[in-house]
């Protein structure tokens, strides 16, 4: 379905508790292919793609992390909903943290997946990379180097085939290069360290140890700083924890959502 130019899908029981999910920087609801199954088990589970990527609208007019948030507010608006917990992988992660703080009573719990309050000097060096990538050599050059970025170096090796044959599609689909620039800049200059101690929202910051993009100690800082908020560290995994350790990550994340749908049953 398309909700204000936003392509939702929904998946589980429509009397389940609400859980939206949200991809990083790719956009892609589809990112969360390996969880919706077990999720939609106990879940209405919430998959879109972000405005200006994938199935929705191209145009991006506000590329803002708020305007993000309020994206997913609109969705949940669209279907009825008044609040929702919310599972957000870097960029989506913290685009929840942004709504958590405009509109806590939208957000019944919140996991921000390797995100972070403050973008790390390093994380900021890596999108510099990836932009120059982007501008001085292209789509296809910025997608080949993608998977060194997001997942373990093992787990690339075992999966080359599989991560070639899918760069073809992920350039065929590319946002435009205006787009993702303002996406990586908005991600880069995001900053809500001096609002983090106002948050009512329970939440779990979720990292691994070994993610090469967003240091785990971004997410150590994120929950020392919230008054409601947990800590919990994969050993292993990379950017991408979900998609290269989907038990371990599972093994998380499940608990923390248990509670929101105890309260709500």
């Amino acid at each position: 379905m398309i909700i204000a130019g936003l392509h939702v899908e929904t998946h589980g029981p429509e009397d389940a508790p609400p859980l939206l999910l949200s991809a990083g920087l790719g956009g892609s609801g589809a990112y969360w292919t390996l969880q919706v199954a077990a999720l939609a088990e106990q879940y209405r589970v919430i998959l879109y793609d972000h405005r200006g990527t994938g199935r929705s609208d191209r145009a991006l007019p506000d590329a803002s992390i708020a305007a993000m948030g309020r994206d997913m507010a609109t969705i949940l608006d669209g279907l009825g909903i008044a609040g929702a917990a919310i599972v957000g992988h870097a960029a989506g992660g913290i685009a929840g943290l942004a709504l958590a703080l405009d509109a806590p009573d939208r957000v019944d719990r919140l996991v921000v997946v390797n995100g972070w309050a403050r973008a790390d000097r390093h994380l900021v060096r890596c999108f510099e990379t990836r932009l120059a990538l982007l501008r001085d050599s292209g789509i296809a050059a910025y997608v080949r180097a993608q998977p060194l970025f997001l997942y373990p170096a093992p787990w690339i090796s075992r999966n080359f085939d599989r991560l070639e044959a899918e760069a073809e599609h992920v350039i065929g689909q590319f946002p435009a290069t205006d787009t993702m620039e303002r996406r990586i800049a908005a991600l880069a200059s995001f900053d809500v360290v001096d609002r983090l101690a106002g948050c009512r929202v329970p939440v779990l910051a979720l990292a691994a140890e070994d993610d090469m993009l967003v240091p785990w100690t971004s997410s150590r800082a994120l929950a020392a700083n919230l008054p409601e908020a947990r800590l919990a560290v994969l050993p292993r995994g990379a950017h991408a924890c979900n998609l290269t350790e989907p038990e371990a990550f599972a093994a998380a994340l499940l608990p923390f959502l248990e509670t929101t749908a105890a309260r709500a049953a």
